[in-house]
């Protein structure tokens, strides 16, 4: 049914579709470009079901630059990175992207074409406040798929927040408090900075939330200009991970510099293409593409210039010796610190990593091409291939935990019924162990 109904949206007049977006008393409401009906601009035959398409591969690079952003600047996957085993936790990057991609590849394949194929009154502002997928379980299930969704965005937004407020407290805390304010600061007075800085940090995201709002900057824009904004720190943090000559000045000197370079090119874009500058303009594909790219690209020229310029030689000993507050080092093996272990560790990310990213990227969509507008059959193995991800990813994401800390619940279960063994009694003149 989702099939036949993307094929017929697609081949709707603009007469059509006017008369299907009519209010109660007779009244077309329906606006082109509001609403997605009728044949999709710069795809094969207009169709929803192909991977030709011009705005998609637009949209598709402006999604890799702005994500590439977004987990190179994000201070939340730095600090879980180091807080979690130095041997494991490249597995457990790559097996939480693979996770998480479900999210986009299945709520987009079903939830958000049927919200297309139905042709439920959802307009392109709705769409990108990221409504369509509420409206379409709505409609689907009633309340309950009103009340499935509510859990699911609770849920997520609930951890995303938790994360973003324990990392900004953590930068504020340790890069700025303990460093530049209060070096002598002890634990106490690091956790009385991070609660305030919790609480200030939360309010401020309500009040730009609320701001955003009121401009009318929805989810879909802030999410296509993220690239433009953040997207010049991407390949300086990279080169200053890998690579020994890369210089600190350039490293500042190009993540700014490409910002403003980005931030010119989107202006300029945007008005030369609509000939003004507003809301609507700046959020349309063409240039916040010109943005993302030039961030992207202006800002690693700039620092591999300013690295062959004057190379720093760095030799990455001074990371290995950052002061920790409490030299915690539960939960870590003696292996953990082997070169051995870990150079191990980078050679199995770079293998796996680089072949999933090409596979991904690049092979997926290169051979969905051939398919032009898919048959009823190929979009079937579609839909196979996103529920069956979907399925596994939940059943990797819930057991795996549970099984990992499988023992922490045995010992928990068993300290509670009392079922272990008693401890023996320590002989006078033999000194108790203390665990």
């Amino acid at each position: 049914a989702i099939y036949d109904g993307l094929q017929l949206v697609s081949s709707y007049s603009e007469t059509q579709c006017s008369n299907m977006f009519r209010s109660s008393d007779g009244t077309s409401f329906y606006e082109k470009g509001a609403y997605s009906c009728g044949p999709v601009p710069d795809n094969r035959d207009g169709s929803y079901l192909t991977m030709l398409s011009g705005g998609g591969l637009q949209f598709g690079i402006i999604n890799i630059v702005g994500n590439f952003g977004t987990v190179f600047v994000d201070q939340s996957y730095w600090q879980s990175a180091i807080a979690a085993k130095p041997a494991s936790t490249h597995k457990g990057y790559l097996l939480g992207g693979l996770v998480w991609f479900t999210i986009p590849f299945a709520l987009a394949t079903s939830l958000g074409l049927a919200g297309v194929a139905l042709q439920l009154p959802i307009t392109s502002g709705e769409a990108g406040a990221g409504l369509v997928p509420p409206a379409v379980a709505t409609h689907l299930f009633g309340k309950g798929g009103s009340v499935m969704m509510a859990i699911m965005l609770f849920m997520a937004i609930t951890s995303t927040g938790s994360a973003e407020g324990i990392a900004v407290s953590s930068l504020v805390a340790y890069d700025i408090y303990k460093t530049y304010i209060n070096p002598e600061a002890d634990g106490r007075k690091i956790l009385l900075v991070s609660k305030v800085v919790i609480v200030v940090f939360g309010l401020c995201m309500g009040v730009l939330s609320v701001a955003l709002h009121y401009m009318g900057l929805n989810l879909g824009w802030v999410y296509m200009f993220m690239g433009t904004a953040i997207g010049s720190a991407v390949v300086p943090l990279w080169n200053l991970l890998m690579w020994k000559d890369a210089n600190a000045i350039g490293a500042v000197v190009g993540a700014w510099g490409g910002m403003v370079l980005a931030l010119c090119t989107w202006l300029i874009v945007a008005s030369a293409q609509s000939g003004e500058i507003t809301v609507d303009t700046l959020g349309k594909l063409e240039p916040n593409l010109a943005g993302n790219i030039v961030a992207i690209v202006s800002s690693g020229l700039i620092h591999v210039v300013f690295s062959l310029a004057k190379p720093q030689n760095y030799d990455f000993k001074s990371m290995g010796e950052i002061k920790m507050l409490e030299n915690d080092q539960s939960g870590l093996a003696e292996e953990d610190y082997q070169e051995s272990v870990l150079a191990s560790a980078k050679m199995w990310i770079q293998k796996w990593g680089w072949a999933f990213t090409i596979i991904m990227v690049i092979i997926w969509p290169l051979l969905s091409l051939p398919a032009g507008v898919f048959s009823k059959d190929y979009w079937s193995m579609w839909v196979f291939i996103s529920i069956a991800w979907a399925f596994v990813a939940t059943f990797v994401i819930i057991w795996l935990p549970l099984y990992e800390s499988a023992d922490t619940f045995k010992g928990i279960f068993v300290a509670m019924t009392g079922m272990g063994s008693k401890a023996e009694p320590v002989a006078k003149d033999q000194p108790a162990v203390t665990l």
